[in-house]
């Protein structure tokens, strides 16, 4: 398992737009991806639950990735999270 931790930069934090682009990301590995923040957990492939995290500017984030190609994709996951969020 691999982690890592991102301060959200967005003024919005989570909403739609960067909650669809994270879960569209993550839905390309098989790895198990889990995203925490504020004691709320979600798993990162369900656009819905990245939107019920409540997430915003300032909130740091926990990713949690656990799978056969959880390199590439935390990889791919930071890159979505430095781009969007």
């Amino acid at each position: 398992m691999q982690t890592f931790r991102y301060t959200i930069q967005d003024e919005i934090g989570i909403h739609a737009r960067p909650a669809s682009m994270l879960s569209r990301e993550a839905g390309q590995f098989s790895s198990a991806i889990t995203m925490e923040v504020n004691g709320n957990t979600a798993n990162a492939k369900r656009m819905m639950q990245l939107m019920r995290l409540d997430a915003h500017c300032g909130d740091q984030i926990t990713v949690y990735v656990d799978g056969e190609d959880e390199t590439e994709a935390v990889q791919a996951m930071l890159e979505a999270f430095s781009e969007n969020l």
